[in-house]
Parts: C-alpha cells; sequence; structure tokens
C-alpha cells in the first residue's frame, strides 16, 4: 500500500511538471518547451552534475568587487558521486540523480510508514504517508536534489534512536553529513534526547551503554558536521573556504554583510523581507519572535504533535533551532523545511474524512503552486527553490 501510494504520487507530481512545461511564458528560466528532464536537472542540480564530473575547485572563484564567489564546495558530494554510480549504465547522470532520489523518496515513505504505525496506528500512518509523498515539496523526490536522499538516512536514524539501535548510527551520521548540511543539528538533538532519557531514568534505565554510545555519537555527529569546513581549507588553502562559498548565496539578497554570525540570518531576513514590503525593520523582528514562540509552544504541547513521540519532536525543535543559526530566510526556506516530514504524522490524527481530504488538497494545491513559482517561471529572486 506504500508503495502504491508513493507512485500514484509522483504519477501526480509528474503531471504537474508536464502542465509547467507547457504553460512556460517565454521569459521562464528553463524556457519553453521544456521537458521533465529539463526539470530533473534545474536549478541546484547543475551544480551536483558539476561535482560528479569536475569535483570541487581547488581555487575559490572570486567576483569582481574581490568576495567569493558561488561554487561547488556549499555542495556534499554523497549524492552527486552516488548519482554518478547508478548512471553509469544509462549514460547520462541525471537518470542516475533520478533514480537514486525516487528509490530515497520510497525508503522515506516507508519508514515514516513505520514510525506513525508504532505511534499513530495503520489507517493514520497510511495517510501520512499520503501527506509526505503528495506534499508542498514533493517535487523534491523526483528532481536531482539531495533532499530525499538527506531525509531517508535522517529518518533511519531518528527510527534507530527510537529502537535504541545505536550502533547503526555510526555509519548513518557520516552518510547525512556528506549528503547535505543539517547533521550537527542531529548532534543537537542526541545532546537533548541524552538530557531527556536522564530526566526519565526511574522509567526507562540510563544504562553505561546508552551514556557511552549518546555521547559518542553525539561527538562523531560534531565532527563530522565540521570535517566539510576543514576538508575545504584543506584543498583551497583558505581556512574561510566554506563559509565564504555560504555566505556567496546570502550576498545575492543583502550585499556584503561582514562575515558570518550566529543568528544575525534571521533579522537581517527579517529586516530584508519587511522592509521591501513597506513596514518598518522591527515589525520584522517581532514577528519572527512570536512565530519562534508559537512552534516552541506547538512542538510542547500540541496534543497531536506529542502523540509523534519525543524523538520526533527533539529532532524538529534541533532541525529549527539549527535553521535560525545559520540561515538567511528567503524563498529556499521552504525546501529547508523539508527534513521536517515526520511532521506530517500529526496531521494525520484526526479522523475526520473531510479533515483528511481538506489536508490533501491542500498538499496538492502547495504543490502545484511551488512548482509553478520555482520550475515554470524561477525568474526572479523570490522564486528560486
Amino acid at each position: 500500500r506504500v508503495a502504491l501510494v508513493y507512485l500514484a504520487a509522483r504519477m501526480v507530481t509528474t503531471a504537474f511538471f508536464l502542465i509547467a512545461a507547457a504553460v512556460a511564458p517565454a521569459d521562464a528560466r528553463h524556457g519553453q518547451g521544456s521537458t521533465l528532464g529539463t526539470y530533473v536537472l534545474a536549478w541546484d542540480a547543475q551544480w551536483y552534475w558539476l561535482i560528479a564530473f569536475q569535483g570541487y575547485p581547488s581555487e575559490l572563484p572570486v567576483t569582481e568587487a574581490g568576495h567569493v564567489a558561488e561554487n561547488a564546495w556549499a555542495f556534499m558530494p554523497l549524492y552527486p558521486y552516488l548519482s554518478a554510480l547508478v548512471s553509469a549504465p544509462f549514460g547520462h547522470w541525471g537518470v542516475g540523480a533520478f533514480l537514486v532520489t525516487l528509490a530515497a523518496g520510497y525508503g522515506c515513505a516507508l519508514v515514516l510508514h513505520g514510525m506513525f504505525r508504532e505511534r499513530l496506528g495503520e489507517d493514520a500512518a497510511l495517510w501520512g504517508v499520503v501527506f509526505f509523498s503528495a506534499g508542498p515539496l514533493a517535487a523534491l523526490l523526483q528532481v536531482g536534489y539531495a533532499e530525499a536522499l538527506f531525509l531517508f538516512f535522517l529518518l533511519t536514524a531518528i527510527r534507530c534512536v527510537q529502537q535504541r539501535r545505536y550502533g547503526w548510527l555510526y555509519v548513518l551520521i557520516p552518510l547525512m553529513g556528506y549528503t547535505r548540511p543539517g547533521v550537527l543539528a542531529f548532534g543537537l538533538f542526541l545532546a537533548l534526547y541524552g538530557l531527556w532519557r536522564l530526566t526519565r531514568r526511574e522509567v526507562e534505565p540510563v544504562t553505561r551503554s546508552d551514556v557511552v554510545h549518546i555521547l559518542a555519537l553525539g561527538a562523531l555527529a560534531t565532527v563530522v558536521g565540521f570535517s566539510w569546513q576543514v576538508i575545504a581549507a584543506v584543498v583551497t588553502g583558505s581556512p574561510s573556504a566554506y563559509l565564504d562559498t555560504e555566505l556567496a548565496w546570502r550576498r545575492l539578497w543583502v550585499g556584503d554583510g561582514g562575515g558570518f554570525v550566529p543568528f544575525e540570518g534571521w533579522v537581517q531576513g527579517a529586516t530584508f523581507w519587511f522592509t521591501r514590503w513597506g513596514m518598518p525593520a522591527w515589525v520584522g523582528v517581532a514577528v519572527l519572535v512570536v512565530l519562534v514562540l508559537a512552534v516552541a509552544a506547538l512542538l510542547l504541547s500540541e496534543p497531536h504533535v506529542r502523540r509523534l513521540g519525543v524523538e520526533v519532536r527533539l529532532w524538529s525543535a534541533s532541525y529549527l533551532l539549527y535553521l535560525l543559526a545559520v540561515f538567511f530566510p528567503q524563498s529556499s526556506t521552504f525546501r529547508l523545511l523539508f527534513p521536517l516530514a515526520p511532521l506530517a504524522g500529526a496531521l494525520a490524527v484526526p479522523r475526520s474524512r473531510v479533515w483528511r481530504f481538506g489536508v490533501l488538497a491542500s498538499c496538492l494545491i502547495g504543490q502545484g503552486v511551488w512548482i509553478y513559482n520555482t520550475y515554470t517561471l524561477g525568474n526572479t529572486f523570490w522564486r528560486i527553490p
């Protein structure tokens, strides 16, 4: 049933892409007459393709102003090289990228179904898979992006924590870390999870093995999370190669804002967007504070979210805190929320048929709007996926 749901959802997304290509205007980023292959290889997929065939630059490119320009060091190596391996029988990297993403997405659906079935029951579990497979960002399950592969490793890791099977995490953490950024958030999750286990050790004893694994795995996630910066520094000879590369994308929005300062990006973003919308900057900051408090309250007390289990809630809080620390909010924010996919299960808890079909309709509308803006058009800065 999970396979049928996933396949049906992919057919719907394919239909959206075909419509997107058919209605693309002359000024669309990908032009008129685009194909499914065009969209599989669009946007960041081009960077992954470049990495697969050219690797990473040993000398950082610079702009006319002397700043580090956008380059491949912003992207991790596992997805492009795995896609190249899978593509070998087909002779086209895009085919491999599509197959890796498609298979990883199906793996995500299977792991989510197991998570939800244990906590919510069979009926809600299948609906949770429906919402995930057909959600607003479901296009990421069949394009050349690393999100689906990262999510598969992540969900499997969370599932291992739920089942106290820590040994697999020694493999999953490096796989996550070299697929896309975000493994530092998993390190924070492990720290919070360890503290939570200590608070309820009278209910579930904390063994010496538990303590050793949680501490060792948290250290591993931290080392892996910072290792890419070290690798980039060694290869390029620039200690700040990775951070300078990441800031090159932010510079497109706010100009030269100096170096990286944790949590500064969201303040910059609130100022950027709200002043652009004709409102004072302080309104944006106030909205940001209210939003953070509202999300915290949701994760702590919303009954449907609580039913997903503490591991999902701690991961969600850790990842959102990570985004607050490192990210500048812009159109890619929606895509970066993809690792919060386990929260889809909370939407499946209410048994009302009207509610569930209403959520499904909202998912499909959101998916159509996202594809239309980022793939059909994609012709301005706020339409970047």
